[in-house]
């Protein structure tokens, strides 16, 4: 086969996948004179004031409007209620009908893809019941970016055939956004963890931001399976947490893409955005690709997977296609040859391309191979989008001998590929120079 493949299927921007989130009220006080009671206060004042007949006919109108649209409304008002009554402290005795429009009050519909839907990430399904022999189950993580630019992670299930094709997996009417069930505490430290409702499906699962620090956004999941120390796979995946004026670098961590552990990275790598765990210990630590100047790319070591400092160079801008800048593009996959590692580069005009790095399998820091031109490049037809003249992927996974590739179109859609890894291996010039 030809070096790449690219896919007709393609995801993109949804403004009808909606969710519900919290309503936040604005900061107080809005007129000359400060109000004697809060606007929460009043709001829920004025429904605690209405009498039930037109507190049962305006949750109904609630009802009406949004019931089809979203699931299980019933249960994210009362929750929402509850998260107002941890503030107020209102009667307990109250009927569900005024805590369910209370809690409507203080919700809001979402639009979480409006904008795009962009840089994927792989990997294999925790699930793999019932696929044939070469048939692999597989879970992306994407970037979906709604009003305001904020940004979430949603995902989405397929399959990887043995014939070497990709199907996406249908998912449900409706996405869920998952719910916050332990906040940052002196106990946890900074962790957050998050959960989706048991009947929810993953394809149909958003993760929204939860701290201060992540307000903005949770950006550019890389995802990647590991084993832990119990021979256990767990799945890793460093992001970008998004304040609206500082990022900074997370992990998220699952079993099950049920519950989700969100923690905070710390350190000197940690500083800038773009780093990606290998798949495995090297030598019994744990290893990362960073790019902590926001220019190069370095090979980190570390025994806390939370904790990472300066590293070694392992490759600067060399070609024309990448002289502004490199990156990776997910975590580095393990193949015979050795440790392989997408790229990106910035070239002229601000264009991104995708290219590889091929690493020593016992020690990383050697590069053995590099692409002189690039994998992938904007095409003609698709270098129009929300930023236009980009093609970028956070992460990659091996199906036999090709490389399974999603990638994200001028940050506004998803397109998926396949690319040969002998004809890809065959492309690169070895022991090339650094920079």
């Amino acid at each position: 086969m030809a070096l790449l493949k690219i896919l007709s299927k393609r995801l993109s921007a949804e403004p009808g996948r909606v969710v519900i989130r919290p309503f936040q009220i604005a900061p107080e006080p809005r007129a000359l004179h400060a109000p004697a009671t809060s606007r929460i206060q009043r709001i829920v004042a004025a429904v605690l004031e209405m009498d039930m007949r037109t507190c049962q006919s305006e949750l109904a109108l609630v009802n009406r409007d949004f019931g089809e649209r979203h699931w299980q409304t019933r249960e994210v008002f009362l929750q929402r209620y509850e998260e107002v009554n941890q503030a107020l402290g209102l009667d307990p005795d109250l009927r569900d009908e005024r805590k369910e429009l209370i809690g409507a009050y203080f919700c809001h519909e979402y639009s979480y893809a409006s904008a795009a839907l962009m840089n994927p990430s792989v990997v294999p399904h925790p699930d793999q019941t019932g696929m044939v022999k070469d048939s692999v189950r597989v879970v992306l993580s994407l970037r979906a970016v709604g009003e305001g630019h904020i940004s979430s992670i949603a995902f989405r299930e397929g399959i990887l055939s043995h014939k070497g094709g990709f199907d996406l997996l249908p998912r449900p009417p409706f996405s869920v956004a998952a719910h916050e069930v332990e906040a940052p505490t002196a106990e946890n430290g900074m962790m957050t963890r998050a959960e989706r409702f048991d009947e929810a499906s993953l394809s149909g699962t958003v993760l929204f931001p939860f701290t201060q620090q992540q307000q903005n956004g949770l950006e550019d999941l890389r995802l990647t399976r590991m084993e832990d120390e119990d021979g256990g796979p767990i799945y890793c995946g460093t992001y970008t947490a998004y304040s609206g004026s500082n990022i900074a670098s997370e992990l998220l961590v699952t079993r099950d893409f049920h519950s989700f552990e969100l923690k905070p990275i710390v350190g000197a790598a940690a500083r800038n955005k773009g780093m990606a765990l290998f798949p495995r210990r090297i030598g019994g630590r744990y290893a990362m690709i960073g790019r902590q100047d926001g220019e190069n790319l370095y090979y980190l070591e570390s025994d806390d997977m939370l904790r990472w400092e300066e590293g070694d160079l392992l490759a600067a801008p060399v070609y024309p296609w990448e002289l502004v800048q490199i990156g990776n593009c997910g975590s580095p996959i393990e193949i015979d040859e050795g440790w392989l590692l997408l790229t990106h580069g910035v070239g002229a005009m601000r264009k991104y391309s995708i290219g590889a790095l091929l690493l020593d399998k016992a020690d990383p820091r050697k590069v053995l191979g590099r692409t002189i031109h690039p994998i992938l490049s904007p095409s003609d037809e698709d270098r129009e989008g929300y930023v236009p003249n980009v093609v970028y992927t956070c992460g990659a996974m091996a199906h036999g001998r090709r490389l399974f590739m999603p990638f994200g179109v001028s940050d506004s859609s998803v397109a998926f590929s396949f690319i040969d890894m002998d004809e890809l291996l065959a492309s690169m010039v070895f022991a090339p120079r650094l920079g």
